[in-house]
C-alpha cells in the first residue's frame, strides 16, 4: 500500500502489516494491544499507522477484514469448495485443530464476538463472518440433501446452525487449551452422525 502524507510518499506491504496486526489482536484481544504493540507487530511506526488507518480501531477493522479474507474464506475455499461435499466440511473443521506453532490463540472472529459484542462496528464485522460460515454450511448440506447423502430427517438449515455452533464452540475450547484429541473425536462423531445411515 502506498499513500501520501504531508507531501511525502510512504510505502509498505499492506498484507504484511495486516497479518502482523491480526495476529496481535488475535493473541491479545483489542483491549490488550497498544499502539506500541502494533508498531512491533506490523513493523511500521505509529505515525504510519495513524496516517494509513486513522487510529487503532481503523487498523483493527482492516486487520479483521484481512483475517476474514485470508483465514476464514481461505480455509473454506481450500478445504470445503462445493465439489468437496461433506468430506470437505469435515476437513475444514479438522484444520481448526492445527494452529501454526501449536498455539491456542483461537480465532479473531470468535474472540472479537466475545470481547467486542457491544461495539457496533466490530459486532457488525463478526456477524458478516458468521453469516459466511452459516451460508457455506447451508449450501453444502443442501447439496448433500439433494444428492441423497443426508439422512432424510436432517433439515439442512437447522443442521447448518448446529455446525456453526460446533465451529464456534471448538474455537472457544481451543483458546482455552482443551485437549485436541478429544476435540478431534468430537468432530469425527458429529460428522459420522450427520453422514451416517440414511435412506437413498
Amino acid at each position: 500500500m502506498s499513500y501520501k502524507q504531508a507531501g511525502r510518499t510512504r510505502a509498505f506491504d499492506e498484507a504484511t502489516v495486516l497479518t502482523g496486526a491480526m495476529e496481535a489482536f488475535r493473541r491479545h484481544g483489542y483491549g490488550g494491544v497498544s499502539v506500541r504493540d502494533l508498531e512491533v507487530a506490523t513493523g511500521i511506526s505509529s505515525g504510519s499507522i495513524y496516517n494509513a488507518y486513522a487510529d487503532k480501531h481503523g487498523l483493527f477493522d482492516a486487520a479483521f477484514r484481512h483475517y476474514h479474507r485470508t483465514v476464514l474464506v481461505g480455509r473454506l475455499d481450500t478445504h470445503a469448495p462445493p465439489e468437496a461435499g461433506l468430506s470437505g466440511l469435515r476437513d475444514a473443521f479438522t484444520t481448526l485443530l492445527d494452529e501454526p506453532g501449536g498455539g491456542s490463540f483461537g480465532c479473531l472472529i470468535t474472540n472479537s464476538a466475545v470481547e467486542l459484542a457491544d461495539r457496533p462496528g466490530p459486532a457488525g464485522l463478526v456477524q458478516q463472518s458468521l453469516a459466511v460460515l452459516r451460508d457455506v454450511f447451508t449450501q453444502r448440506l443442501q447439496a448433500a440433501h439433494e444428492q441423497g447423502l443426508l439422512p432424510t430427517s436432517v433439515d439442512p438449515a437447522t443442521a447448518a446452525l448446529h455446525l456453526l455452533a460446533l465451529y464456534q464452540g471448538l474455537l472457544v475450547l481451543i483458546r482455552s487449551g482443551y485437549d485436541r484429541t478429544s476435540l478431534h473425536d468430537l468432530i469425527t462423531a458429529h460428522f459420522d452422525v450427520l453422514e451416517g445411515p440414511h435412506v437413498p
